[in-house]
């Protein structure tokens, strides 16, 4: 067993990259149905600096409660310490991935030298990869496995009514991936693309290099070219950037079509019916079946995960300051020794 103490980032308050402490804390026991796992690598996701901040922005009704100091953190690649007795399905010595506990906890304490993770939420790393890149699965990707291929859960969205269907996509369907060289929109191309889907890649002009590598068929420099005055007849967008400004993807879209904003924005239905397009997001949510299909996909080599750039554990800060300065291309991953 390990010793008592670890390593972990923690925030006792919200603010910039510089709340991330590093620091000596107690590692955590499994609770029944949990596993402890020795974490090799950390993939970053926008709800790290979103927490990190204190969820300004997100009205207070739909903000979870956070109890400081807390050690962010969701998406991990490690090795299985131990496992709670009742725990089929992994041993010590496993080399494992997972989403954990998202959206239960929006922040799972990953950013550590150990963490416990729900069983159901691990799979069997993929054996292709390093750790590095398998951390940058997770979150990015079931996002876009959950918004393209299965949903695979029947929580409701808490930002809409209707219920997220992913569009069915053959060699027949076109879909424009806005934000295609960041986490969730290179691995959405890249399952598109599997599916047989013929894709546009919306991306600034440094990345259309990397885009076309992973299977893109078309590319748009948004820096030089609004993709709203270029393309008609989209049977999918799937804006990984979405918020405010994801209606203007509208026109793009042939009757029936359907626009998936990965964070949702402001949308009219009246207006969404008169087009003749639906509409519709979803949560992602951690799901160690859902993982392990795309595990396979890795170990096959159908679909790659890339990564922007690492950092050691106790440059979290760092790692945060990377992010805030956008243009990533793949993924953020924090490395532990």
């Amino acid at each position: 067993m390990p010793t008592h103490t670890m390593k972990a980032i923690r925030l006792h308050e919200f603010g910039g990259p510089d709340v991330l402490r590093y620091e000596e804390v107690p590692v955590p026991e499994p609770a029944p149905g949990e596993v402890l796992v020795r974490v090799h690598a950390v993939g970053l996701n926008p709800p790290d600096w979103y927490v990190r901040e204190g969820m300004p922005g997100i009205p207070p009704e739909f903000r979870p409660p956070f109890d400081l100091p807390l050690i962010p953190g969701t998406d991990i690649s490690g090795v299985v310490e131990a496992v709670a007795a009742d725990v089929q399905g992994f041993t010590a010595g496993d080399e494992v991935i997972g989403l954990l506990r998202f959206p239960v906890l929006m922040q799972s304490g990953a950013y550590a030298e150990y963490v416990t993770a729900p069983a159901s939420d691990l799979a069997l790393k993929p054996a292709t990869v390093d750790h590095t890149h398998a951390a940058a699965l997770p979150m990015s990707g079931l996002t876009a496995w959950q918004y393209l291929i299965d949903v695979g859960h029947d929580h409701p969205s808490p930002f809409q009514q209707a219920k997220h269907r992913p569009t069915a996509l053959n060699s027949d369907t076109t879909v424009l991936i806005n934000g295609a060289a960041g986490g969730v929109g290179h691995l959405a191309l890249q399952l598109a693309k599997w599916k047989g889907a013929h894709v546009i890649a919306v991306a600034s002009g440094t990345h259309e290099t990397f885009l076309r590598e992973l299977g893109a068929d078309e590319f748009i420099d948004y820096t030089k070219q609004r993709p709203e005055d270029l393309v008609r007849d989209i049977d999918l967008v799937l804006d990984a950037v979405g918020g405010p400004t994801s209606r203007r993807f509208l026109p793009t879209l042939k009757r029936g079509g359907a626009l998936h904003p990965v964070y949702f924005g402001e949308f009219d239905d009246e207006e969404n019916a008169k087009l003749g397009v639906t509409v519709t997001g979803t949560q992602v949510r951690a799901n160690g079946a859902q993982l392990a299909e795309l595990g396979h996909l890795l170990d096959a080599g159908t679909v790659r995960a890339a990564i922007d750039s690492t950092f050691p554990l106790a440059d979290a800060q760092a790692a945060h300051e990377r992010a805030a300065r956008g243009h990533i291309q793949g993924k953020i991953v924090l490395t532990v020794a």
